[in-house]
């Protein structure tokens, strides 16, 4: 068993070195909103923000990405709120200078602006450049994006999902949002791609990315997966919000023997774990240390 070799660039983020070849990169939740699809608003106080993204890199997490506005429908929430939610986060974590990437989840251009001036090196863009601002936002700095597919803007009902062929259009879409990245300026070298499981695709579409998504690790660009507790998972073993630990990992790990190199995960401790173990499977790292039945006069 090897992993796919389409991405072998070592990437320098934020204060981070990541080889993506050989190394497997954990994303902690950190949602500053009253109404996530999974924390209900758990982590909506600010203290208990910031107290969740120190636990989050103290249990592993190369990473922290906090988000003040959730992908799925609900009220609106203005530019300014937003900024108010997540910028004091940001700014404690870059004054604390956190051992991990600090990302903000958003798809508004003046917020990642001020995510960026306040220490976020990644924005993790889920509506894929919806914002035609967005692109020349990152140009004109040093942050990555992570440029996600989805349909049409958040936190607004759309109809039923329907794709003649999901994995097709997924592709497609990333392609061209990449390319208008790099013709705004955005070197290739700052970009990350996300299928978007489960944002406008139903549990069949989710599926079919997760079997089919070596021909998106093929477009060569590091690829972020966010399967942690969504509903594809939920309904494909029967499992409530809070009981879909198991889950999680197995489809992360599917994701990762496909290619994927970094995951957006909310259990951070048992994530780090199974990415870790996945990395000693794939021989791109050796074991923490080796014991069992190598000592010469036992035989354990």
């Amino acid at each position: 068993m090897t992993a796919p070799s389409t991405v072998t660039s070592v990437r320098r983020i934020g204060g981070r070195e990541f080889d993506f070849a050989r190394q497997v990169a954990v994303m902690a939740v950190i949602n500053r909103t009253p109404d996530s699809f999974h924390d209900r608003g758990a982590t909506f106080a600010l203290e208990r923000a910031v107290d969740s993204a120190l636990r989050a890199v103290e249990r592993g997490a190369d990473w922290v990405d906090i988000g003040g506005v959730p992908f799925g429908r609900g009220p609106a929430v203005s530019v300014q709120e937003e900024i108010d939610r997540v910028m004091p986060v940001v700014e404690m974590l870059a004054a604390s200078a956190v051992d991990a990437v600090i990302s903000v989840d958003t798809h508004d251009a003046d917020v990642a602006a001020a995510a960026i001036a306040a220490g976020a090196a990644v924005i993790n863009d889920t509506s894929g450049l919806g914002d035609d601002r967005m692109a020349s936002v990152i140009a004109e700095s040093d942050a990555h994006i992570v440029i996600t597919h989805s349909v049409g803007p958040p936190r607004v009902e759309k109809p039923a999902a329907r794709y003649d062929d999901v994995v097709a259009a997924v592709r497609a879409f990333l392609l061209e949002r990449i390319a208008r990245a790099e013709a705004s300026g955005v070197p290739r070298e700052r970009i990350i791609i996300d299928p978007g499981h489960d944002l406008d695709k139903n549990t069949l579409h989710s599926l079919e990315l997760t079997r089919r998504l070596d021909e998106i690790t093929d477009i060569g660009l590091p690829l972020l997966v966010a399967v942690s507790n969504k509903d594809f998972i939920g309904e494909s073993i029967d499992r409530p919000q809070g009981e879909r630990l198991a889950g999680s990992l197995a489809a992360m790990t599917a994701c990762v023997l496909a290619g994927a190199r970094v995951v957006r995960m909310h259990d951070v401790a048992a994530a780090v774990d199974a990415a870790r173990m996945v990395e000693v499977i794939l021989g791109m790292r050796p074991p923490v240390r080796l014991k069992h039945n190598t000592h010469p006069t036992r035989n354990v």
